[in-house]
Order: structure tokens, then sequence, then C-alpha cells
């Protein structure tokens, strides 16, 4: 059985790395399926979500990664993603993002318009909206 040998890195540590049947990959103009054997390619990520098909033997079944940004490179059964912000979908806790979600809202409001500081609150805000979006979907399921 073809396998993609898969290296999932966020700044602070690696997610994941092992083997994987495939996984699809979010990016700014939508999803990317990835096979083993495929083509060599770099490509953006953009917020959303990552699903690894993990194999039968670990188990089976999808594992998905929230991401907001970074690159993947492609390279025939072998994948690097390199994720600014990644939080396995199991793994996320709703209290704790809504508080950073609150806290960062407080920080924005005293800032002004202008202020250079405003785009990493508000891409604060993005990534909680995110998991947030996907933890309560996943409730109601």
């Amino acid at each position: 059985m073809d396998t993609i040998n898969l290296q999932f890195v966020r700044p602070d540590r690696v997610l994941y790395q092992g083997e994987v049947a495939g996984l699809t990959l979010v990016t700014p103009s939508g999803e990317l399926g990835v096979w083993p054997q495929h083509d060599p390619q770099v490509v953006a990520l953009g917020f959303g979500e990552v699903r690894l098909n993990m194999l039968e033997e670990k188990g089976g079944g999808i594992v998905s990664v929230m991401v907001s940004g970074g690159y993947a490179e492609i390279e025939n059964d072998n994948v690097i993603i390199l994720a600014d912000s990644a939080c396995r979908a199991d793994q996320i806790e709703v209290e704790a993002v809504r508080s950073t979600r609150e806290a960062a809202m407080a920080d924005l409001a005293f800032l002004d318009n202008d202020d250079s500081r405003r785009a990493y609150y508000e891409n604060k805000i993005r990534w909680c909206d995110l998991l947030l979006k996907h933890a309560l979907e996943e409730e109601e399921l």
C-alpha cells in the first residue's frame, strides 16, 4: 500500500510525524487532495481544516487539524506542513479560546485605527473564531 510520509509542524513543536494514507489541505483558493505519488508542489495554506486520512493499521479514520496559514511542500510521497498556527480539532478547549478571543477584543479596542498592532489582534480573533466555529459545529453533530 502506498503511503505518504507526513511531517506537520507548527512554530512551537511537531504536531504529527508519520505515515498517512492521504490528506486534504486547505488553501486560499480551496481544498487540495494529496495522495501518494503526488506531483511536486508548494502551496500556501489558508484558514480552515486540514484532514489527515489515517492508515487502517493506525486506527483509520480522519484526523482534523485547524490551521491559520503557512505552507505545505509536496514531493511525491513526502509532505511537510509548516503551519503558522495549528490545533487538532478534537483538542480545542472552547472556554480557553473564548477567553483568548475576549482578551484580544479588549486589547484591539484600545488601539488607534492606524496602529500596526491591529493586524496581530485581528488575526488572533479570526483564529479564535475559526476554532470556535469548528468546535460548535462538532458539538451539534
